[in-house]
């Protein structure tokens, strides 16, 4: 199925599934539960206010808020409006949720009320204090028109200046701060052929969304994603993962991230499954959501899992519903897969790769895989796209040899959101995307990943890989979770240190697993140092956050 073709574009999808699926359950939260038709119906109240508010095809809305029900609501409504969406990490502090909207020139921003503690307006305010004052909401933030905070009581907004209530006047219900509810009633007037036609004219190559890196190795830089790559590349990630109609679907991956709105959110709507949004990982809460709601569908990072398996009251929660889980990391143990399979009797388990720029989906585990396939590697290539393995000339390298990845195809990004620069150095001319990921293909084409190149060590002149040294690390029965970095070392150059999570109770010294990994893997990869930690450090993605373990000397 091309998915492209049959949808056209996201809004096309959404007004599909409303008719297709109109009495199934769409999406729960707490005690609100709401069906296909009448998240249809809101998604089109949404658009019809971002129309009333100004938003043009091609102006970029940004959405910086949890997984919840309005975060599907006001990001679909801006998208059917013709809008670029613009998903905020809801882990950024102020400055750099600024810095985000500014790159974008974001003209219209949702956001969230207090979460975790913290006011994200607050935070934007005290990040864009600077700036000439006027009718914009944000000194520092010129593009940027309105804000809509996504609560119905926002004692943080500003009250609109004399510019902005003027303008407002003029504009009917504009206003430079305004409430969810407000806003949604801005909309009452527009009459829904308005959005409609605006739905109907959207083309499917024109950006649907642009999707900032996580910046954990510079500046966040924004892939352009169209319509059409989306619908395809999901579509296939459907067919591929077996997700169908009935499946309820916890997503705990967040919103902002590709794997938790179109592996997430867009799946769904493509399937006729049940999304069962939760804002943060709470282990707990994910066992009484797994039992509670009956959850069949589980993606996310090794650690989830991992978490889910060890917790000490896992027998009390009925978890006989889950049948699918996928995940994705250059570390995924055969154990962690076998124990799914074993003992929460999980029929298909799968690895993934993808990257942004590759509309989060690269290659992919297929179901009739073995464990072993499933553990050692991310599957092969997607159908529509290449791999290769290249060296540093560009060279097409032989099976089993460790290169950078390429990756060529219909998912691949336009391009880097203005910045031309940035964008040929990812691109080559015959529109290979450089992933800036060293992995090895095997003769059947599955990929390894092995890792970053920037997170690549030289141990005395041998290349050292992080994720295969943790992939190893990680048999060893008292290590829950672990991360290898490079580390100054006198007389060879750099050596590894091994930051280890240990199972509960376990009595695991450093000594101990140094000697284990000088029998189990090249002296080379063995680490010189072990410090234990309760965590490893991950940004909301899953992803360690290797630049501070560096920075800890």
């Amino acid at each position: 199925m091309r998915g492209d073709l049959e949808w056209g574009t996201v809004p096309g999808l959404v007004r599909a599934a409303a008719g297709r699926y109109a009495d199934v359950e769409a999406v729960v939260e707490g005690r609100t539960r709401i069906t296909y038709a009448e998240l249809g119906d809101r998604v089109e109240r949404a658009a019809a206010a971002c129309l009333a508010n100004g938003v043009e095809p091609g102006d970029r809305v940004g959405v910086w808020a949890p997984n919840t029900l309005d975060w599907i609501v006001c990001s679909l409504g801006a998208v059917s409006a013709g809008a670029v969406l613009v998903p905020l990490n809801t882990r950024f502090k102020g400055a750099e949720a600024a810095y985000v909207l500014a790159r974008s020139r974001t003209k219209l921003l949702f956001v969230t009320g207090t979460f975790l503690g913290t006011s994200y307006v607050a935070a934007l305010r005290r990040a864009c204090a600077e700036g000439p004052a006027g009718e914009r909401p944000l000194p520092g933030l010129p593009h940027l028109e309105q804000v809509v905070v996504l609560s119905d009581d926002a004692p943080d907004v500003a009250p609109a200046g004399p510019r902005a209530r003027e303008a407002g006047r003029t504009r009917g219900a504009w206003k430079a701060w305004t409430t969810w509810k407000e806003f949604l009633a801005s909309g009452d007037g527009t009459e829904p052929e308005q959005v409609r036609a605006r739905i109907a004219a959207l083309d499917p190559a024109a950006p649907c969304d642009i999707v900032f890196t996580s910046g954990t190795t510079g500046r966040p830089k924004g892939a352009v994603i169209t319509h059409a790559q989306t619908l395809r590349a999901y579509d296939v990630w459907c067919d591929l993962a077996g997700l169908r109609q009935g499946d309820r679907y916890l997503v705990v991956n967040p919103f902002f991230h590709t794997f938790g709105y179109k592996a997430g959110v867009l799946a769904c709507l493509m399937r006729g499954a049940t999304i069962v949004p939760q804002p943060v990982f709470d282990v707990g809460t994910a066992l009484a959501n797994i039992a509670a709601e009956r959850i069949s569908v589980l993606p996310g990072p090794p650690t989830l899992h991992q978490s889910l398996l060890d917790h000490p009251h896992r027998d009390a929660y009925d978890l006989s519903a889950l049948r699918l889980v996928v995940t994705g990391a250059a570390v995924v143990p055969l154990r962690l897969v076998e124990r799914l399979r074993r003992e929460l009797g999980v029929d298909t388990v799968l690895t993934a790769y993808g990257l942004s720029e590759a509309s989060g989906i690269v290659s992919m585990c297929r179901r009739s895989d073995a464990p072993q396939v499933i553990a050692a590697t991310s599957g092969r290539a997607i159908p529509g796209t290449e791999v290769k393995v290249v060296d540093p000339t560009g060279a097409a390298l032989a099976p089993g040899t460790p290169g950078e990845v390429l990756v060529r195809g219909f998912n691949v990004m336009r391009g880097y959101y203005e910045d031309a620069p940035a964008t040929a150095e990812a691109l080559t001319p015959d529109g290979w995307l450089r992933t800036g990921d060293i992995g090895v293909l095997d003769e059947a084409g599955n990929l390894r990943i092995t890792d970053r190149i920037k997170d690549m060590f030289v141990v005395g002149g041998f290349n050292a890989y992080p994720a295969e040294i943790e992939q190893l690390l990680g048999l060893h029965p008292d290590v829950a979770d672990v991360a290898v970095v490079g580390v100054p070392d006198a007389r060879l150059g750099e050596v590894g240190r091994a930051y280890v999570v240990r199972r509960p109770d376990a009595p695991l010294t450093g000594d101990d697993l140094i000697a284990w990994a000088r029998r189990e893997m090249a002296n080379y990869k063995v680490p010189r140092t072990v410090e234990f930690v309760g965590a490893l450090p991950r940004n909301a993605s899953g992803k360690v956050l290797k630049g501070e373990l560096r920075g800890r000397g």
